[in-house]
């Protein structure tokens, strides 16, 4: 399916039924990398699988900016008319997903895996890495990392839902960078998943669906929030 919102048009995919939960994938990837956690989470969430701009099947963009996606996915959730929404992001994704939060009171509980607040918050060795990529094929998307976002203290205060950091204790962002998203949020929980890297427990993988699960059981149910959204 796809939606004209915010002057792009957004691919996504639908399945599943109960409370809607948006899914956000990471930089250079598209809504398919969540198909496993999906089949998890189907019986208890209607998932809306969404592609960014600039990725997969929705509309490709010369530059990209984190404010642009995240506007882009509160539109989605007014388009669509949607209401208690779980919101989760991985990676660009997580980064879209707080600044959201900050703004969509449809939004009414997060979980983000991989995001960071500043282009400092990705290991020191990694920044090289994209930028030499960058210098080589002049990648919006590769720009849009070593550039953004910026996000500070007051932008993580202004969350003020049921909220899950994740990241894996061999992520690309540092796990003192992730504490912070955490400590910034007000309530917020934080998880680092022992042995885990960026995406593994993400990319194709049941365990995130897992992970979604639990904590909208543990922070006030999925049908029973659904049902009173009247979606």
């Amino acid at each position: 399916m796809t939606a004209h919102v915010n002057g792009v048009d957004l691919f996504y995919e639908v399945m599943g039924t109960g409370r809607p939960l948006l899914m956000v994938h990471g930089n250079g990837e598209d809504h398919t990398i969540f198909a496993e956690a999906a089949a998890v989470l189907k019986d208890e969430f209607t998932c809306y699988l969404v592609d960014s701009r600039g990725h997969g099947g929705s509309t490709p963009v010369g530059e990209l900016h984190y404010k642009d996606m995240a506007k882009d996915m509160i539109a989605l959730v007014e388009h669509l008319d949607l209401r208690n929404v779980v919101f989760y992001g991985f990676s660009d994704g997580g980064i879209v997903g707080l600044m959201a939060a900050a703004r969509c009171e449809r939004i009414t509980a997060l979980i983000v895996s991989g995001a960071n607040l500043t282009p400092f918050g990705l290991k020191w060795y990694w920044r090289p890495v994209f930028r030499a990529m960058y210098l080589v094929n002049r990648d919006p998307k590769l720009r849009l990392m070593l550039r953004e976002p910026h996000i500070g203290n007051a932008d993580l205060k202004m969350i003020r839902m049921p909220t899950l950091v994740l990241a894996g204790s061999r992520d690309m962002i540092r796990t003192a960078h992730t504490r912070k998203i955490a400590s910034g949020i007000p309530g917020a929980q934080l998880k680092i998943l022992d042995g885990e890297g960026h995406g593994t427990y993400v990319i194709h993988e049941v365990k995130i669906g897992r992970i979604i699960r639990a904590f909208v059981r543990e922070t006030g149910g999925a049908e029973e929030k659904h049902a009173e959204s009247g979606r």
